[in-house]
């Protein structure tokens, strides 16, 4: 087989399996949220369907697919129906130059588990991930909804302010590292614990995750979808699988964010102590994707005036300063 034809069918391969497996563990995310919850406020949580009720992911999707799907009169139809998709697409996309697990070797050949190496993997995971206000944004104005309209000017208000702080809290660890390469900054973290770039510049890893659950929609930075506001936000006048498909690039968003804080601070898929790269891992994301949901149940929501204050007041004088601070320290 030549390399062009093994590069080609790795790359379907790799698409196929980011694909089942992201969408499956954003499925079950939904299951594991409601059990953290639940736990959390002395609740059972989902337990009849199943052993300890792990099939009512199932049965959930069973009820979105089967639901009618609803569109409002007055709405426009053809934007009203592609919104999911456009969230769903770039929640996904940005997933390309993630490296999730080490490298490993089969049938003679190094796969890395990644679809592409891209040179510039920082600035195309964000601008990927950052796509998905354009399905919130078309999906509240399409509704003809005073509440999916609220929820759509509060999404465009929030993360295009944050989405600059996300990357500001990241140009400290390029200057470091020297590219913008996702395995560069992990190769750069080799070496044990006293690598990792949490301790170098732990103000722009807490700058980081604060922005990680802007762009995630979570709580207590949930402004798009506040329900004791404004019902579901922008997703308010959807029903069935086109709710699901939002709802799926949500959890996807956080897979992603969960991963990418794994591995741009804390040595990613490098070896800690006696525990394996791939194990290690997933360790470590797992952790993070319990820390978003353990957040909803720790935290109350902020105002829209708190959020904006916290943003441009608290954290772009931080990140400018850290990005002047390592500047220094560098030279």
């Amino acid at each position: 087989m030549s390399d062009t034809t093994f590069m080609l069918i790795e790359t379907a391969i790799k698409a196929l399996i980011i694909l089942a497996v992201i969408a499956t563990l954003a499925g079950l995310g939904t299951y594991l949220e409601r059990k953290v919850l639940a736990y959390m406020q002395r609740r059972i949580g989902p337990w009849m369907v199943g052993p300890a009720g792990i099939a009512q992911v199932a049965a959930d999707m069973i009820k979105l697919f089967c639901k009618e799907d609803t569109i409002p009169a007055n709405a426009n139809r053809t934007i009203f129906k592609i919104a999911p998709f456009i969230s769903s697409a770039g929640a996904f996309v940005a997933m390309a130059p993630i490296p999730f697990l080490p490298e490993f070797t089969i049938f003679g050949r190094t796969i890395t588990p990644m679809l592409s190496d891209i040179s510039v993997g920082i600035l195309f995971v964000l601008g990927a991930s950052s796509t998905c206000i354009y399905g919130l944004l078309i999906g509240g104005l399409a509704s003809y909804n005073k509440w999916s309209l609220l929820g759509s000017m509060r999404t465009v208000l929030q993360l295009i302010s944050f989405e600059i702080i996300n990357i500001l809290s990241l140009i400290p660890i390029i200057m470091m590292v020297g590219s913008l390469s996702i395995i560069d900054i992990v190769n750069a973290q080799n070496g044990g614990i006293g690598n990792w770039f949490v301790w170098s510049q732990p103000i722009c890893f807490i700058i980081f995750l604060i922005a990680s659950f802007i762009e995630c929609n979570r709580t207590p930075f949930c402004l798009t979808e506040n329900d004791p506001e404004l019902v579901a936000g922008c997703t308010t006048a959807y029903s069935g699988m086109r709710f699901g498909i939002f709802f799926i690039a949500e959890y996807a968003n956080i897979i992603t964010y969960s991963v990418l804080i794994a591995l741009l601070f804390f040595g990613g898929f490098n070896s800690t102590w006696f525990i394996p790269g791939a194990l290690s891992m997933i360790i470590k994301a797992s952790f993070f994707f319990f820390f978003f949901l353990w957040a909803r149940a720790a935290w109350p929501h902020l105002r829209p005036d708190q959020l904006m204050a916290l943003c441009w007041k608290v954290l772009m004088p931080l990140s400018l300063a850290m990005i002047f601070i390592t500047g220094i320290v560098l030279l």
